[in-house]
């Protein structure tokens, strides 16, 4: 089992080659991160950290993130662990705005398109603003429409290296359509959680 121990954004930055949205009411945020190559800014940890900065540094107000995971890839592609983490922020900007700006991110750490679940310097994903729902059709029994930014995450409830760190960082949160804690739904699905280890923090660099 896995170890548990325990600016708003700036209004006028706008992703290159986008039009300004104008923002959404002021909501708390979950974002995923993982990485598992080397990228421009340096080990997967080290490109979790940065991005993180990046997104405070441009208004996004950081309230809490989660130690860093190391855990199994994700699919058939032969690859090495990854590093996770969730983190949540206080943020006014459009889900759309939002979701440029992460692939923005992504691609000044180096991403470029691969396989997909091949290995990357960087993933960043939008997994719940403020318990909205986006992209669905239907209330009692939900159905995703393709091709759109779909929130909260389609594929949460199945990624053990989003809820672990998730039951750290929002143990209180619910999934707006299924109503689980990311705790109650690892300890409904043990399997989601085998081979995700913490990381031990590492001294700061002199």
């Amino acid at each position: 089992m896995f170890d548990m121990t325990n600016k708003r954004l700036r209004q006028d930055w706008v992703p290159p080659g986008q039009s300004r949205v104008l923002p959404s009411r002021n909501r708390v945020v979950l974002l995923a991160f993982g990485a598992s190559i080397p990228g421009r800014w340096g080990q997967p940890s080290d490109s979790i950290a940065h991005a993180i900065e990046r997104l405070s540094k441009l208004g996004l107000v950081l309230l809490r993130r989660s130690a860093n995971y190391s855990t199994p890839p994700l699919g058939f592609v032969r690859q090495g662990r990854y590093v996770n983490a969730v983190a949540s922020f206080k943020a006014d900007i459009a889900p759309g705005q939002l979701l440029r700006a992460l692939k923005q991110l992504e691609r000044e750490a180096g991403r470029r398109p691969g396989l997909r679940w091949g290995p990357r310097p960087l993933d960043v994903d939008i997994l719940d603003m403020g318990g909205r729902t986006i992209g669905y059709r239907g209330r009692r029994k939900p159905q995703r429409l393709a091709g759109r930014l779909q929130l909260p995450h389609p594929e949460m409830a199945n990624r053990g290296f989003v809820l672990v760190p998730l039951a750290e960082v929002a143990p209180g949160w619910r999934h707006p359509i299924d109503g689980w804690t990311a705790m109650e739904r690892l300890n409904r699905v043990p399997a989601l959680a085998r081979g995700i280890y913490r990381i031990p923090m590492q001294p700061p660099r002199s």
